[in-house]
């Protein structure tokens, strides 16, 4: 995926070839997509979101300053559009407190199953308040570092690292006897990527 593609065909559509916006679709759908199911868990709601942050990256053309590569104001706009649909409409989750626990990983013919580990990550996760759960999906469903992912949500770096922290503190102490012997950054990584 080339940048020098997404500037000429961005070039062309300001300059009222609308078509050229295909080219940045095309090259870009996927990816949103992945990152809206990320957020939302529902391959449909995803697809209506990728369009939607389609959409207003073609609007919004105009103030791409172009000091950072297309694909980063691409992904930004779509993350703040995630983010903003997340708490608008938040997906249908347990409170934290309600998310259970397996009776115990130990008694499980020696090893935890897996999808049920995944499960209830995935669901403690979901289950976070939307300050912690979005710094944790992007930095760790989409592997964003913490610079990263401050310019996505468009925070300090100071302020990601310490709901980072806070979110894996969270999590650690509802998941404390689901992580024995993992390491939460091992798990999220695994259970999301």
């Amino acid at each position: 995926m080339s940048a020098s593609e997404d500037q000429a065909d961005i070039e062309k559509v300001l300059a009222g070839d609308f078509s050229a916006f295909e080219g940045v679709v095309r090259r870009w759908q996927g990816p949103l997509v992945n990152m809206a199911y990320r957020f939302f868990r529902d391959r449909g709601r995803a697809e209506e979101m990728a369009q939607e942050a389609f959409l207003r990256a073609f609007r919004g053309l105009k103030s791409w300053r172009r000091d950072a590569a297309f694909s980063t104001w691409l992904f930004a706009l779509a993350a703040n559009l995630y983010c903003s649909e997340l708490r608008r409409i938040p997906p249908s989750t347990v409170p934290l407190d309600e998310v259970s626990e397996p009776a115990d990983p130990h008694q499980m013919s020696g090893s935890f199953d897996e999808a049920e580990r995944n499960y209830a990550v995935r669901q403690a996760v979901f289950a976070l308040p939307a300050k912690y759960r979005d710094v944790l999906i992007l930095f760790y469903f989409h592997e964003m570092d913490v610079p990263t992912t401050a310019a996505r949500l468009g925070l300090p770096a100071g302020t990601i690292k310490a709901r980072l922290s806070r979110g894996r503190e969270i999590l650690r102490n509802k998941l404390h006897r689901l992580l024995e012997g993992h390491h939460l950054e091992q798990v999220c990584r695994e259970e999301f990527l």
